[in-house]
């Protein structure tokens, strides 16, 4: 094994830095950056061995690998960190929202029956009171908690 490794070692550094690149962003979710800038470093040292610019032997690769991993953290980390840090605020649509059904206890603020739907026992809230027997519609949805007004 280690013989094929030495004997193609550019394609074999360029399948390892592809792996770990397909495993930082497809399994992690690009939540750690070391598999990225240890897997764009074997990508690159590959080519330049491939290319015959930096010599064909397992010491010139892992140095030149460790040397890029450094260049790339130092140059991408406080970038790749800022687009980490945008973080869209926006609420989650919700297949739950606009959902209509007839209430079959009064809700108002002292007042929050239960509605069972989909498997699971929602306690409804409204910020203003409404009968039993009205038409509500869901207008907001959390963990457990329908957020009704009467519908149109």
């Amino acid at each position: 094994m280690m013989e094929f490794f030495s004997n193609n070692l550019a394609e074999s550094l360029i399948v390892i830095g592809l792996i770990m690149l397909a495993v930082e962003i497809a399994i992690l979710g690009f939540a750690t950056f070391i598999l990225f800038f240890v897997g764009v470093a074997c990508v690159v040292t590959g080519a330049l061995i491939y290319v015959d610019i930096i010599p064909d032997t397992l010491m010139s690769a892992t140095l030149t690998v460790g040397l890029l991993t450094a260049i790339d953290a130092l140059l991408l980390w406080k970038p790749l960190k800022n687009i980490q840090q945008k973080v869209d605020n926006k609420p989650a649509q919700s297949d739950l929202i606009g959902h209509s059904f007839i209430l079959g206890h009064d809700v108002s603020a002292t007042q929050n029956p239960y509605y069972h739907y989909s498997g699971v026992q929602w306690k409804l809230i409204s910020a203003q009171p409404i009968a039993a027997g009205s038409m509500v519609k869901v207008i907001k949805a959390d963990v457990g908690i329908f957020y009704v007004e009467l519908s149109d």
